[in-house]
């Protein structure tokens, strides 16, 4: 994948821009790009970008909904070729994630989500006001190597401790590992209600899992 068509592609999501994204894969791969190759070396690199950009606060969160949208775009024509061809990006792991029992906050359970599939790994998203049961359920269904628990109120955080008791009750505890995040937790709330760890943004969570799985 040459150049003149690698840089553009990055900088669309970088940019936050869907139907450049969109336009620019589809190019790529009439141009012979190999989709595998692009998602791997432009959009996930871009998202890393778009990542970092956050962190040291030139973006914010519409810039990052935005980059993520452009992903999606691009993984909407990447994708399908993928699978034509029998591609299978090598997964670090597989993630269950889902904002709490009695939460409808999704923002950042979604950036999340993105930020850890360009990361290469396998996102389960749960949505919103999920029950301990259905994080349970999942996970075993998918054998999930982590479980994301997002919560933005301190009346719904303490349903982050419910998810994690009742892994401990299905007998699953000891193999999945759970990682938290939301306003109201704290790396404090993770050590008190026994998570494997706490991240305070998208960028940070990426590096929290990693770690976890034995990648990072």
């Amino acid at each position: 994948m040459n150049d003149e068509l690698l840089q553009p592609l990055s900088q669309a999501v970088i940019d936050g821009d869907p139907d450049r994204a969109r336009e620019l894969a589809a190019r790529a791969l009439s141009a012979g790009a190999d989709p595998l190759g692009a998602v791997e070396q432009v959009l996930s690199p871009a998202m890393e970008e778009v990542g970092r950009l956050y962190e040291e606060g030139e973006y914010f969160i519409p810039e990052l909904v935005m980059a993520g949208e452009a992903m999606k775009a691009a993984m909407s024509v990447l994708g399908p070729e993928m699978v034509a061809r029998e591609q299978v990006r090598s997964a670090p792991g597989v993630v269950v994630i889902g904002t709490v029992e009695g939460d409808i906050h999704e923002i950042g359970k979604s950036l999340v989500a993105t930020m850890l599939e360009a990361a290469g790994f396998v996102v389960h998203d749960l949505g919103v006001d999920v029950p301990a049961a259905a994080f349970v359920s999942r996970a075993r269904e998918v054998d999930a190597d982590v479980v994301g628990l997002s919560a933005l109120l301190t009346t719904t955080m303490r349903n982050q401790q419910a998810v994690i008791e009742a892994l401990e009750e299905a007998g699953m505890r000891g193999r999945v590992r759970v990682v938290i995040g939301g306003a109201p937790a704290s790396p404090e709330w993770a050590e008190r209600i026994g998570a494997d760890g706490y991240a305070e943004n998208a960028r940070e969570a990426v590096t929290v899992v990693r770690r976890l799985v034995g990648v990072g």
